[in-house]
């Protein structure tokens, strides 16, 4: 399998294409008006306390307040690494106190955040710190020792665990991530060093800070994703930004010295995403439909709740029987939702809908797929069993948005519903308005403002029905089609 990273750079905003075997998997966006907060660290006031949810609102200097569980502040642990996938060995679990015992209106409190404000919610915090760097987490809050789960050979565990006991001994926890399969102790204490230096500046900003103002900040997109996601089997990273390049090319030397030939420039006059096709598969994302080879598709659709993913047979018939159609279908359609949720940035509840199948091995073999396809995902998944309706019930760790609640915004026609009333509804909105302020008040005549499908109706399928009206208000009403005027818009002026 080929993979590249394509770094898109433009003075206002940085993109990220994760490139697998020609096709794209992922797309990370920042910009540089509101860049996300994951990673950040700030000093913060504690403004509310709520004992109902076991949990404090913090004022971080934020738009909106960030949200303290009690279950982030009272046990013993460290945040997943929303890319690495990065997990603890088992800590024993620690009944959490309430959060009137752990936090008071007015206290200050060093947090940070681990999911980025979605939606109407604020942030999410922890108490609990972690300084990333390329192989390892330090966590200076705590003694824990771990491994990525996704290192899957014991031995290899075993060993790593070995070595960061010895590079432990200042008293914190230090977690391997998947990139320290295979390296030897001397490159892992060199990234001990790093992570130790980062920690004394940061906790000696902790000492003179104030609430709202940050401590630590985690590096822009380019310089993230390379930390991040960049391993042996990255053939490229192309950057098509001069000053980019540069950056990242000595970010590389100092951080992963063997990878740095893989960094290169691309002078090309084509924008780099046009070349590789990446323009069209964002444009493709934010669409509700995904078509599948077989002549069946998708319809995504993404919820407050949830996310649901309808599976159809559309134009696919298949060739001898509809349990086969169904398997084949679901089959094609369970790779083809693992790489939208991570194409899209999907996460928190996901329901797929697959077409019934009666044969149990038939469904074992889907969810298989399923499985196997979600592996290269960075995000943490958890997939349930199939249920009697052919239902998946599954979740996908959520710390950004969306792509497309990155990229777009409700439409002002229809406020976000997608769909807007018909003329003929407005039509009848408008006789009801009419109706109501002839009662209330004094007029002549009546000017009706609409847009024009709605007045082209009123004056030719509806135009019985506005002689009636008039007739039974005694009075003469006008219309006036306005073209910038949505469908469901209307006003009735009285002259």
């Amino acid at each position: 399998m080929t993979e590249e990273i394509l770094i898109n750079v433009t003075p206002r905003e940085a993109r990220v294409g994760v490139v697998e075997n020609g096709m794209l998997q992922e797309v990370h966006v920042e910009r540089s008006g509101h860049r996300g907060y994951v990673g950040n660290i700030y000093c913060g006031r504690v403004k509310r306390v709520m004992p109902g949810m076991q949990a404090a609102f913090v004022d971080i200097g934020l738009e909106r307040s960030a949200f303290l569980h009690a279950g982030d502040m009272a046990h013993s642990g460290f945040n997943n690494d929303s890319i690495d996938g990065t997990a603890s060995t088992p800590v024993p679990p620690v009944s959490v106190r309430p959060i009137t015992e752990l936090v008071h209106e007015g206290q200050r409190v060093v947090v940070q955040v681990i999911k980025d404000p979605i939606g109407s919610k604020g942030a999410r915090l922890s108490a609990y710190l972690s300084i990333p760097s390329r192989y390892l987490v330090l966590l200076p809050d705590s003694t824990t020792l771990g491994v990525s789960v996704r290192i899957e050979d014991e031995a290899e565990r075993e060993r790593l665990r070995g070595v960061l006991a010895s590079l432990a001994a200042g008293g914190f926890g230090l977690i391997a991530r998947t990139n320290a399969e295979g390296l030897d102790a001397a490159a892992l204490a060199e990234d001990v060093a790093y992570v130790t230096r980062v920690w004394q500046t940061v906790s000696e900003a902790i000492v003179h800070a104030q609430p709202g103002e940050r401590v630590y900040e985690e590096p822009p997109l380019p310089l993230r994703v390379l930390r991040d996601l960049m391993h042996d089997d990255i053939e490229k990273v192309r950057v098509d930004s001069h000053e980019t390049f540069e950056r990242t090319l000595a970010f590389a030397r100092q951080f992963m010295p063997g990878l740095t030939d893989r960094v290169e420039h691309y002078p090309g006059e084509r924008p780099i995403f046009d070349l590789y096709g990446v323009e069209d598969e964002i444009q493709k994302a934010l669409r509700k439909e995904v078509p599948l080879k077989s002549g069946g598709y998708l319809v995504i659709d993404q919820t407050e709740a949830m996310t649901t993913i309808d599976v159809n047979t559309g134009a696919y018939l298949g060739s001898r029987n509809l349990e086969e159609t169904a398997f084949r279908t679901n089959l094609e359609a369970a790779q083809a939702a693992a790489r939208q949720l991570r194409l899209r940035n999907l996460g928190g509840i996901i329901i797929i809908d697959f077409i019934d199948m009666h044969d149990d091995e038939h469904k074992r073999q889907v969810l298989r797929t399923l499985e196997k396809a979600l592996a290269r995902d960075h995000a943490k998944t958890t997939v349930y069993e199939m249920s009697p309706l052919g239902l998946v019930e599954m979740t996908r760790k959520r710390t950004t948005e969306s792509l497309a609640r990155q990229l777009c915004e409700p439409c002002p026609a229809c406020s976000g519903r997608g769909i807007v009333k018909t003329a003929e509804t407005v039509g009848y909105e408008i006789f009801r308005e009419i109706t109501r302020a002839v009662r209330q008040f004094e007029a002549e005549k009546l000017l009706v403002l609409a847009a024009p499908k709605v007045v082209g109706r009123m004056l030719e399928e509806e135009s019985a029905a506005v002689a009636e009206l008039e007739g039974f208000i005694g009075k003469s009403i006008r219309f006036q089609p306005e073209e910038q005027y949505g469908q469901e818009q209307f006003d009735v002026v009285l002259l």
